[in-house]
């Protein structure tokens, strides 16, 4: 998806309003980022412990934006402004769906990214998730059965 389209549906969606207010909410300064992403930098709160994550096209992060637009993080800026995408898509169906997403990922693997179908799709490895974590033992078991 074109990152001008992406931005216009994720702003007639709320979506990035709502990463905007919680950026104001929590104190972080907003930025341009790349490709029509905007970096709100110096998040404050513990929850969720990664080092970003993105509301709407708004991507926010406890560091900084130089630290996030810096070469070497090129892949996670990718992996973000993919889930800006399905933001676009989904608008605020994207909360519930990617939480179910991650209670799936949980009962099946013991991590809540390596069987989500949204950071599959984002790209596991640009995410810093494991892409190979073996299946909980009954998962296999009901394979086996069929």
């Amino acid at each position: 998806m074109k990152p001008a389209v992406r931005s216009v549906l994720t702003a007639v969606n709320g979506t990035t309003a709502a990463g905007l207010l919680l950026a104001w909410i929590t104190g972080a300064k907003v930025r341009r980022g790349r490709d029509g992403v905007l970096i709100a930098e110096g998040y404050k709160l513990r929850m969720p412990p990664a080092s970003c994550f993105t509301v709407g096209s708004v991507i926010l992060t406890k560091r900084t934006a130089e630290w996030l637009l810096a070469e070497e993080r090129s892949a996670l800026l990718a992996h973000e402004s993919r889930h800006a995408g399905q933001y676009a898509v989904l608008g605020p169906l994207f909360w519930p769906a990617y939480w179910l997403a991650c209670g799936w990922s949980i009962s099946v693997s013991r991590s809540f990214g390596a069987r989500n179908v949204f950071e599959r799709r984002a790209g596991l490895r640009d995410g810093g998730y494991p892409e190979d974590l073996p299946l909980r033992p009954w998962v296999n078991r009901a394979l086996r059965r069929r």
